[in-house]
Parts: structure tokens; sequence; C-alpha cells
């Protein structure tokens, strides 16, 4: 547990720094650039972590043009790094749709019942990145 903390912690302080440069251990120059610095979901709802037994999951989605994920909501915080193409979430408790492009940082919103369209001619390229509760999934689908 202490672990994950750290490199949580670690990685929070290396992505949300102001944009710095470094030195690698030869003396070579290495960028920090920040990406994304956020205290709430999509849907404004305030970040809560899991409480017990945290596991990190790291994965990829590709996802076709013109694609729609079928509706689902995350029990857990999941973050994504669009790497390619343009995705459009909706909200489909509340109708509210935000668009995410190539370099966007994305938190999902925990709880609420949403889906994602690509909505643009080019795959979605997506890091995921959840934190569950060991052994949990983090997506449940709509029945």
């Amino acid at each position: 547990m202490r672990k994950i903390l750290t490199s949580m912690t670690l990685l929070a302080a290396a992505l949300f720094a102001n944009a710095a440069q470094a030195l690698d251990s030869s003396g070579m120059p290495v960028v920090v650039t920040p990406l994304a610095s956020r205290t709430e979901t999509a849907s404004g709802q305030p970040i809560t972590l899991p409480q017990k037994n945290v596991q990190v999951l790291v994965s990829t989605y590709d996802i076709a043009a013109g694609a729609t994920l079928p509706v689902h909501k995350h029990p857990f915080p999941r973050y994504a790094y669009v790497q390619a193409g343009t995705l459009q979430v909706t909200n489909v408790e509340t109708g509210k749709s935000n668009t995410y492009k190539t370099g966007d940082f994305i938190v999902e919103m925990i709880g609420q019942w949403h889906q994602a369209t690509n909505v643009g001619t080019d795959p979605v390229k997506l890091l995921v990145i959840d934190q569950v509760e060991e052994g949990t999934k983090n997506t449940v689908l709509r029945q």
C-alpha cells in the first residue's frame, strides 16, 4: 500500500509540477511538461479513492471510428489520456456531453451512467488508469 501511495505521489508530482527541466544522471536535460491537474471528475464530483487494498490497473483502448461503447459506470476512479482521436463522452443521466481530443486528460465520472463515441474519422487511442479495490473491476455495464 505504501509503495502504491508513494508511486502515485511521485507520478502526481511529475505530472503536475510546473514545467521544469531536470537532469538525468548523465547531465542530459529532461523536460517535464504538466498535462493536467484536477480535483473533480468530468461531471464535477470530488475525486474519491478506494479506502482499502488499492490496486492500480493500466490499459490501452483502441476505439474504431464511429464506434460507441455501451452505457456503463465506474465504481472507482478512472483516468484516461487521449493519445489520438476525438471522443465524445455523454452522461446519460444528465444528457451533458464533453468532447476530448488528442492530448486531453479525462477524469471520468464515478457511479454515473455514461457512454463514449468516437466522433472522429480516425481511431481513438486511450491510455487508461484505474484505481480500484484489489481484485475488483471498474466497469459496470447497464443491463
